[in-house]
């Protein structure tokens, strides 16, 4: 029961710790829970097809299928959430300024909600096809456990969405001036993380060099699958034991996306909106 409690929790806890940041991030956005919603609905759903097809999935590409398909994942919430960030970079000022008609600015301005969808469900697909993997593999093992299973892995979803909740609550205690600001550089350090995470699965493919295994170790200070680990994994991609390929990721992905946000706002609007 405790082993499968700690899993669902690490893998709930890092979606939910995603979820929160993009709930904050769309704060009086009209309509972002049935968005946010049907990304979960529908990472749920692909996690459950990653799970009927696990077989196949971790047997492709020479027995490397399930980590190209976890580095797939992870690129196109790095591209969704560079999107979602160059996006606010052009309007974050004025619905700052604006929030009681931040609806109306982002209705007028093109919304970014179904690019936020996209990296809920990815969050969604990722840790949830891991933890029904984890939770089948466990299943397997031990045999006559089902019900003490399925008691920790509720313990640990409710665990995990308490955690992604009390994040969601403090950043909605940050003053709205200062709101977007804050959830912005979230969003880049997921990013940044991500990429990291991703380059991390193509060097177990065997498709990026190393650059360097294992840097440093600091799992003697922090080890990343502890839960403060989990939590600065997610939140910052923090790893205990990286490769040089994966600074190179998460450097480039991070400087690149403060570069072209702070290219996008010197723009005026009037000449991003002729382009």
């Amino acid at each position: 029961m405790l082993g499968s409690a700690l899993i669902i929790f690490r893998e709930v806890l890092e979606a939910a710790l995603i979820v929160g940041i993009v709930l904050a991030a769309t704060r009086g956005v009209p309509g972002r829970g049935i968005w946010v919603a049907g990304g979960v609905l529908g990472g749920i759903v692909g996690a459950g097809l990653v799970a009927l097809f696990a077989e196949a999935i971790a047997s492709a590409a020479e027995g490397f299928g399930q980590e190209l398909f976890n580095a797939g994942i992870l690129f196109i919430a790095v591209a969704m959430l560079t999107w979602h960030q160059v996006w606010m970079s052009r309007h974050g000022r004025e619905m700052a300024k604006h929030m009681n008609d931040l609806g109306r600015s982002i209705q007028e301005g093109g919304t970014a909600l179904h690019v936020l969808a996209i990296v809920v469900g990815a969050a969604i697909l990722r840790e949830g096809s891991e933890a029904v993997l984890f939770m089948y593999g466990m299943a397997a093992s031990d045999n006559g456990q089902g019900s003490q299973l399925l008691a920790g892995g509720l313990l640990g979803l409710l665990g995990g969405v308490f955690c992604g909740g009390a994040l969601y609550l403090g950043l909605l205690k940050i003053p709205a001036k200062w709101l977007f600001d804050t959830t912005g550089w979230l969003i880049i350090l997921l990013a940044a993380g991500m990429a990291s995470q991703a380059a991390a699965f193509l060097v177990q493919a065997g498709i990026l060099p190393a650059l360097g295994e294992q840097l440093w170790n600091s799992s003697a200070i922090l080890a990343r699958d502890s839960v403060m680990g989990r939590v600065m994994h997610t939140l910052i991609g923090y790893d205990d034991r990286p490769d040089g390929i994966q600074l190179v990721f998460y450097f480039a992905t991070l400087f690149g996306i403060v570069g072209l946000t702070r290219f996008i706002a010197r723009k005026p609007i009037s000449t991003l909106n002729r382009g």
